[in-house]
């Protein structure tokens, strides 16, 4: 069992930046990717970004790349998101998750979810 807490989401105007953070507890020394999805209201959870277990490998949806950076700290089981440059489409609620299997786009492939944090963008 992984038990995830994400922080850092909030209230940011257009072309602001934040944060957002995870930190991951329990079965920890498994070697999971990790990723971050967001799902607006009506809209179905979409994949934002992910990371390997190494850190070697990013992904990201090309409605972020060049905007959105992850990374993450092993040593201190967390992963982070900064979000820079942000615009109205951003607002949702953001789920960090984890994989056991392999870095994918695809939320299937994903076995823990934290509660999520909303990040709302006012234009």
């Amino acid at each position: 069992q992984v038990h995830l807490v994400e922080s850092g989401g909030g209230l940011v105007q257009a072309g602001g930046s934040l944060r957002l953070s995870c930190a991951a507890s329990g079965r920890t020394f498994i070697r999971y990717a990790m990723g971050w999805f967001r799902q607006a209201p009506g809209k179905e959870r979409q994949f934002v970004a992910g990371i390997s277990w190494s850190g070697g490998v990013t992904l990201y949806a090309d409605a972020v790349k060049g905007r959105f950076t992850i990374s993450r700290d092993n040593a201190k089981n967390t992963v982070s998101l900064q979000m820079n440059s942000l615009n109205s489409e951003d607002t949702a609620v953001y789920y960090c998750t984890t994989s056991s299997s392999r870095l994918s786009r695809l939320a299937t492939e994903y076995d823990y979810w934290g509660q999520g944090t909303q990040v709302t963008v006012s234009s």
